[in-house]
C-alpha cells in the first residue's frame, strides 16, 4: 500500500458530500450513514484516501466493486484506462506536478486518481493528499448545487482540474527555455547542455504521461453510455481539447529544444574550427622557421652564408617572408 506524504495525517473517516432530492446538503458522513445513501435518490460523492485501510475497505464492503478494480486501487503503477463494470464506470488517470520537496527544478511527481462512477454516485481514491481532489471538495463545499446537477458533473470538476495542473508546468517549461535560449545564444554558458537534456527529459515524461488520458478523454467525449448522457459527454469533449493543447505545446517544446540543442552544437562546432583555424596559422607561419633554421643549423664546416656579419637579419626575413607568402596563398585558396 502507498504510504502517506510527510506531515500528512490522515482522517479516519472518508470525505463525502451527499445531497438530497429536496436540496438538504449533508458532510463527512459515518460509513453506516453512507450505505444507506446508497439505496435513496439523492446524489454521493465520497473521496477514499487508500493509505487508510478502514478507508479502503468500503469499496469492498459498502459499495461491492469488482474485486480487480480494488486492486487496481492499491497498485501506484496502474495505467491510465477507463473500464466499463457492471453498474459503474472505472477511470484512472494520473496527475502531475514538480516536486516541491527535492532540490531538483526538473524533478515530476505524479499520483494516480482512481474514480467509480456510477447511476447516482461517485467515488474517487487516491493515496495520500492530492491537490486536485482539495479543490474541488473545497467548490463543493461552497456551491453544493454542482453535485445535485448529477455526479458525472462531479467527475468532470475532478478530470478536468487533473489535466489542467499540467498547465503551470508548462509555464515553467516556457521559463526554462527561455533561460536556456539566452545562456546558449547570448553567453554560450557550456553547463546549459546539461540542463536541456534534464528539460527535454521533463518534456518527454510529460508526454508520456499525457498520452494515455487522451484516449481516456475520448471514450468518454464519443463512447455511448448509460452513465453519461451525450449532454454530459459535452463537457469532457472540454477537457479532450485541453489534453490536446497540451500535447500540441509539449510538442512545440521538443522542438525547440532539439533546435537550441542544435544552435548548441553548432556553436561549438564553430569555436573549434576558429580555434583550428589560428592554430593553422601559427603553424603556417612556423613552418619556414623550421625548415631554414634547421638547414642552417646543420654540423658541417662549410654553409653559404655562415661567414656573412647580416647572414642572420637576411635569413630571418627570408623566413617572414615566405610565412607571408604561404599565409597569402592558403588564403586565396580559401583554406583559412
Amino acid at each position: 500500500m502507498p504510504e502517506p506524504a510527510r506531515d500528512y495525517v490522515p482522517d479516519p473517516l472518508p470525505r463525502s458530500i451527499y445531497r438530497s432530492p429536496s436540496g438538504e446538503t449533508v458532510f463527512d458522513e459515518h460509513p453506516r450513514e453512507i450505505a444507506h445513501r446508497l439505496a435513496g435518490d439523492g446524489t454521493l460523492w465520497v473521496d477514499i484516501d487508500s493509505t487508510v485501510r478502514s478507508q479502503h475497505a468500503l469499496l469492498e464492503h459498502v459499495f461491492g466493486f469488482h474485486p480487480l478494480a480494488v486492486e487496481d486501487t492499491l497498485n501506484p503503477n496502474s495505467r491510465v484506462k477507463l473500464e466499463e463494470y457492471d453498474g459503474f464506470l472505472f477511470v484512472i488517470l494520473r496527475g502531475v506536478s514538480l516536486a516541491s520537496e527535492t532540490d531538483d527544478p526538473y524533478d515530476l511527481e505524479t499520483k494516480d486518481l482512481y474514480c467509480f462512477l456510477g447511476p447516482r454516485y461517485l467515488v474517487t481514491v487516491h493515496a495520500g493528499p492530492m491537490a486536485s481532489i482539495d479543490r474541488v471538495s473545497a467548490q463543493l463545499r461552497r456551491s453544493p448545487d454542482l453535485l445535485a446537477r448529477g455526479v458525472e458533473r462531479a467527475l468532470h470538476a475532478i478530470l478536468d482540474d487533473t489535466i489542467d495542473s499540467f498547465f503551470p508546468i508548462l509555464q515553467q517549461i516556457d521559463e526554462f527555455i527561455d533561460g536556456l535560449e539566452e545562456r546558449v545564444f547570448v553567453h554560450f554558458d557550456e553547463s546549459a547542455l546539461r540542463d536541456l537534456f534534464n528539460v527535454k527529459r521533463l518534456v518527454l515524461s510529460l508526454r508520456r504521461y499525457l498520452q494515455p488520458s487522451r484516449e481516456v478523454m475520448n471514450v468518454l467525449t464519443n463512447r455511448p453510455s448509460s452513465l453519461l448522457t451525450p449532454d454530459v459527454q459535452l463537457y469532457f469533449r472540454d477537457i479532450y481539447d485541453h489534453v490536446l493543447r497540451i500535447n500540441d505545446s509539449l510538442d512545440t517544446y521538443r522542438d525547440l529544444l532539439s533546435s537550441t540543442m542544435d544552435s548548441y552544437l553548432t556553436q561549438v562546432s564553430n569555436r573549434l574550427g576558429a580555434t583550428t583555424k589560428a592554430l593553422s596559422v601559427v603553424a603556417t607561419m612556423s613552418l619556414p622557421f623550421v625548415v631554414v633554421s634547421g638547414m642552417w643549423g646543420m654540423n658541417f664546416s662549410t654553409i653559404p652564408m655562415s661567414g656573412w656579419p647580416q647572414g642572420f637579419w637576411i635569413l630571418l626575413v627570408v623566413q617572414l617572408g615566405l610565412g607571408g607568402l604561404l599565409l597569402l596563398y592558403l588564403r586565396r585558396r580559401r583554406l583559412l
